[in-house]
């Protein structure tokens, strides 16, 4: 977590002030008839919802300084644009607008290649997106964003999906006493042509070795296409536990084989 960096870009963290609704409010009319002070006052204050966001991210590889000068880009922004006229809380509004700016400096440094007329559908799709939420203080929908560039629903998503950053299959989505789940785990597949590679390995003798628990585990696994989940549920363990005996077998099976 970034809770443990106390300092970011300069910023000592531990002391950013946190505004309430009224003084938000406030501010926000100070900002609209120019009152440079306010603007300060509201960005400054809001820091900590900066701070809060970029820990989505925490899993990118990427350096909590550049993150968060990049979120609060996306906070600036939020501030500059607001409709005070409209009855909607601010951060309602900013929390898409930081998001946004993350995601597309995310994109802009992935280094898989994208052709060239998808990206430029989504980045006109992102604008619409920005402009529809500058104008009417939410989220517009495919359909809305597709009216608005004249292009089919379809390659609005497409583009669209082509520009979120792939996440490892080794991406670690929970841990339990030191062990970990991660992505990969939670996929069944129901495939029958996919499980040929298990059968290739003259398996039968291997698991004749294994333990009757590990031998269920492989057999629901890997011939049934359950989930460590559902097989967790089946035989009355953790997931993590799961997860613990079928990498345990898995290797054991590989050295044997």
């Amino acid at each position: 977590m970034y809770y443990n960096k106390v300092e970011i870009c300069g910023v000592n963290t531990a002391k950013l002030k946190t505004l309430t609704d009224s003084e938000k409010k406030e501010l926000l009319k100070k900002c609209k008839e120019g009152d440079e002070e306010a603007r300060q006052t509201l960005i400054y204050g809001n820091l900590r919802l900066v701070l809060s966001i970029i820990q989505r991210f925490n899993n990118r590889r990427e350096e909590l300084d550049d993150l968060f000068q990049v979120g609060c880009i996306g906070l600036v922004k939020a501030v500059d644009n607001f409709n005070t006229d409209l009855d909607v809380k601010f951060s309602t509004y900013a929390v898409p607008m930081i998001i946004g700016e993350i995601r597309r400096y995310l994109r802009d440094n992935n280094a898989i290649r994208i052709s060239r007329s998808m990206r430029d559908t989504a980045y006109r799709a992102l604008q619409a997106r920005e402009e529809f939420m500058r104008d009417k203080q939410c989220e517009p929908t495919i359909d809305q964003l597709a009216e608005l560039l004249g292009e089919k629903k379809e390659n609005i998503v497409r583009a669209m999906e082509a520009i979120v950053e792939p996440v490892s299959l080794y991406e670690p989505v929970y841990s339990e006493n030191g062990d970990s789940i991660y992505l990969m785990d939670q996929l069944s597949d129901t495939n029958p042509s996919d499980e040929a590679w298990l059968e290739n390995i003259a398996l039968k003798e291997a698991m004749k070795k294994l333990s009757d628990r590990e031998r269920t585990i492989i057999e629901l696994r890997f011939f049934k296409n359950k989930t460590q989940m559902e097989i967790a549920s089946e035989i009355g363990i953790s997931q993590a536990q799961v997860s613990r005996l079928e990498k345990g077998a898995l290797e054991r099976m590989r050295k044997q084989i």
